[in-house]
This record gives C-alpha cells, sequence and structure tokens, in this order.
C-alpha cells in the first residue's frame, strides 16, 4: 500500500512539473497581431512597407519568442473614413498594435487617440498625425523632401524659369509638408518663379493627376519645370506627351514605374525613400512599445532620402526588385 501511495505521489509530481513546463513554454511564445493601415492597396510605396513589415515579423519573432501576424487593413483607394473604420475595429478584438499611414491627419487624430486611451499603443508611418497621441511617426523628413526636389529642378533649369508643383491631397500632412519644402527652397532662387495658380492638388489617382498636369502644361506651355510631389502621375506609361527633357521634370518615391521615366529622359531627378525599411522599422518599434513599453526619445524618426538620376537608377531598381519580391514571397 505505502509503495502504492509513494507511485502515485511520483506520477502526480512528474504530471505537475510537465503542466508547468509546457505552461512556461506557452508563456514564452506569445501570440502578438499588428494591424498595418497604408494610404491606398495598389501604391507600390505601401506594398512594399507591407513587405518590410512581413519580413520584421519573421525575423523579430524569433528575436523576441513571439509569433507576429500583420493584419493589411488598407483600402483599395485612399479612404480616410475607411482608415479610421479599421483603427475602430481594432479597437474592439485582440489586437496589440496599430501602424497607420495617414491620409488626414486632422480626421485620424481622435480616433486614433481614443484607441490609445483604451490602451493600443499607435504609431504612424509615411503620414503623421503629429497632434495625436501616437508614440512616434517613422517616414520621411518631407520638408526635407521638398527641398531636394525643387534643389533638384533648379540644377535642370540653371536656377531660372516658370515652374508648376502637383501637390497632392490637400488634408495629408505629409504632402503638405512637401509643398511647404518646395516653398522654403525656392526662396534661395530668385529666378525661379512658382506662380499661386501654378500649385495644383489632386486626389492621389494616376488617371486624375495625368489629367491635372496634362492639362496645366497645355494651357500655361511657359512652364519650364515640374515638381511632382508624388508617383501618382508616373504610375502608368507614356503619361508625359512631351519630348525627353523638353519640360523638365523632378518627382518623389522612386518607385518602379517611375524609374523607367528616368532611363528614357522624360524625368530628370526623383527623391526616393527606403518604403520597405519603413514597414520593416514600424513593426520593431511597435514590438518595443507592445513588450518593452519603450516609447522613443524622439517623437519623429527619419528615413533616409536617396536622389535617383540616370548616374544611379539602376542601383536603386535593384533595391525595388528585392522588396517586391519578398512582398510577392509574404503573400
Amino acid at each position: 500500500m505505502k509503495n502504492r501511495i509513494v507511485l502515485l505521489f511520483c506520477l502526480v509530481l512528474m504530471s505537475s512539473e510537465l503542466f508547468l513546463a509546457q505552461a512556461v513554454n506557452s508563456d514564452q511564445r506569445r501570440k502578438i497581431t499588428i494591424v498595418m493601415i497604408g494610404k491606398s492597396n495598389t501604391n507600390p510605396v505601401f506594398i512594399a512597407a507591407y513587405s518590410g513589415a512581413c519580413i520584421a515579423a519573421k525575423e523579430l519573432g524569433a528575436r523576441y519568442k513571439a509569433d507576429i501576424i500583420i493584419d493589411w487593413q488598407t483600402p483599395k483607394v485612399e479612404d480616410v473614413r475607411e482608415q479610421a473604420n479599421a483603427i475602430e475595429r481594432s479597437s474592439h478584438t485582440v489586437i496589440d498594435g496599430i501602424a497607420i499611414a495617414c491620409t488626414d491627419a486632422n480626421y485620424l487624430t481622435p480616433v486614433i487617440d481614443k484607441a490609445i486611451d483604451n490602451g493600443m499603443p499607435v504609431l504612424c508611418f509615411d503620414s503623421d498625425a503629429p497632434k495625436s497621441k501616437r508614440f512616434v511617426y517613422y517616414g520621411a523628413d518631407d520638408v526635407e523632401f521638398g527641398k531636394i526636389l525643387l534643389q533638384e529642378l533648379a540644377k535642370e533649369l540653371k536656377g531660372k524659369g516658370t515652374i508648376a508643383v502637383l501637390a497632392g491631397n490637400k488634408n495629408a500632412l505629409n504632402q503638405q509638408r512637401r509643398l511647404q519644402g518646395v516653398k522654403d527652397a525656392l526662396k534661395t532662387y530668385p529666378n525661379i518663379s512658382l506662380p499661386t495658380d501654378n500649385v495644383y492638388h489632386n486626389l492621389e489617382i494616376t488617371e486624375r493627376a495625368v489629367e491635372t498636369f496634362t492639362r496645366a502644361q497645355n494651357n500655361n506651355p511657359n512652364i519650364k519645370g515640374w515638381v511632382f510631389i508624388g508617383s501618382w502621375a508616373l504610375q502608368q506609361k507614356n503619361s508625359i506627351k512631351w519630348s525627353p527633357g523638353e519640360v523638365k521634370v523632378v518627382a518623389g518615391n522612386a518607385i518602379p514605374s517611375e524609374l523607367e521615366y528616368v532611363k528614357s529622359g522624360y524625368v530628370q531627378s526623383l527623391v526616393g525613400v527606403n518604403c520597405f525599411q519603413m514597414g520593416y522599422k514600424s513593426v520593431e518599434l511597435l514590438l518595443e512599445k507592445i513588450l518593452h513599453n519603450y516609447s522613443p526619445t524622439e517623437k519623429q524618426m527619419f528615413a533616409p532620402l536617396t536622389p535617383v538620376s540616370k548616374e544611379n537608377v539602376e542601383e536603386w531598381s535593384l533595391n525595388w526588385k528585392k522588396w517586391l519580391l519578398k512582398e510577392a514571397v509574404n503573400r
């Protein structure tokens, strides 16, 4: 009888230890879900950012002993209400953090703040909502971005001529800041003129962007150069109807379709952002916040900007081949 009691005690002890070991192992491997909300799911900028986020989830999962899921909730076309709805849905489900590129900072700020007040960490990437309670922004320094665009165009025009700007959504803070950067840099070029009527906003849809700048150029043949603050007008072939170099063009983002315009001479210079790294870094920052409650001291962290011209266009195109290949694998 005594032997049976001892045996039973040993079995109970072994079972308890096994249960505790399983519990410890379970606790060590946490499941983390991050919602990622870009502006448009057809824009290569956000496709590459999503790719970077997915690679970060795989690589950093091992470091943090976690299974990381990237929940992609980006509208097909820019729609701030859809972005707001995605944030609100996330607040009512098992989500650990949100990364968002804000289409309209003013509209989204109270929505972001409400999510944060409910315990949800929120980070902004690509386009900020600085008056919100988001813990950090990661993306381009958009004022500097605009300055570089204007400086590149000024070089092409040899410091003189009338120019125009194809600007983006009036409500998007990154677009506002890039335009401000263009205007700030313009002050150092007294012989370059940007009439107020030569700033053309658009809803960042390719067909409308092409229609806008084509009509403007036809109506104002004295325009000698264009700053395309974003890539929208160059996301399809044969957008530019004049001969290569007849009217100088510089543009933002340096996505694959834009690179072809540089190679053919229709576009003289681009300003590139590492969109893949933007997604990767966003996940890394969110994981530090979720797991260690760590917020960077600097509330704005800037990604490097790279001017792209014929001299380095082939090198830059290799980046996109890697980024989009990884995106295809992740899909």
